[in-house]
């Protein structure tokens, strides 16, 4: 079932997304760089939740991945990596941001991702955007090409703590 998320869901997703980071980028990402985008980047975007794009699914009466879309200037990064509220974007001039996707590993690879796209591409295409764009990390890279969506640019972040992190910005027209 999948619905928008409340703030109540916070404590919840930031669990979620801990276990779908430090699990399935295994093989993908350094142990270090797992621990340092925990740190640093990954967590919950509560102005996604005020917005209203960002959507929960459950699966057999549990949490199993969260995700959305923004309508805002940022691509990627929770609540401790956004130093300030993110300015709107022009559907007219803008892609619509498909963010912050995040699957439980007792859930991976069941498809649950690919419909959380699907409904978050209708709902900003009913807001008006033609064109998407997301900073996906490496592990989600397949899916999201298996979506339609295209290499735009790497990015590499480095956090406080010196370790890089690369981030691929990926398009769909």
């Amino acid at each position: 079932m999948l619905r928008l998320a409340l703030p109540a869901d916070i404590p919840e997703m930031e669990k979620l997304l801990q276990s779908s980071v430090s699990q399935l980028s295994i093989g993908y990402y350094t142990p270090q760089q797992i621990r340092s985008s925990l740190q640093y980047l990954f967590g919950v975007d509560s102005q996604l939740i005020r917005d209203g794009t960002y959507m929960i699914y459950e699966k057999e009466g549990r949490m199993a991945a969260c995700g959305g879309w923004s309508k805002r200037h940022t691509l990627y990064g929770g609540d401790q990596y956004k130093p300030t509220l993110d300015p709107f974007l022009d559907p007219a001039l803008h892609a619509a941001r498909i963010r912050a996707f995040f699957v439980h590993p007792d859930f991976a690879r069941q498809g649950i991702g690919r419909q959380m796209i699907q409904a978050c591409q209708e709902a900003a295409r009913q807001a008006g955007f033609s064109r998407f764009e997301l900073g996906s990390t490496l592990p989600g890279v397949p899916l999201y090409r298996a979506m339609g969506y295209r290499e735009c640019d790497r990015q590499e972040i480095t956090f406080p703590d010196g370790v890089l992190f690369p981030i691929i910005r990926m398009c769909k027209p």
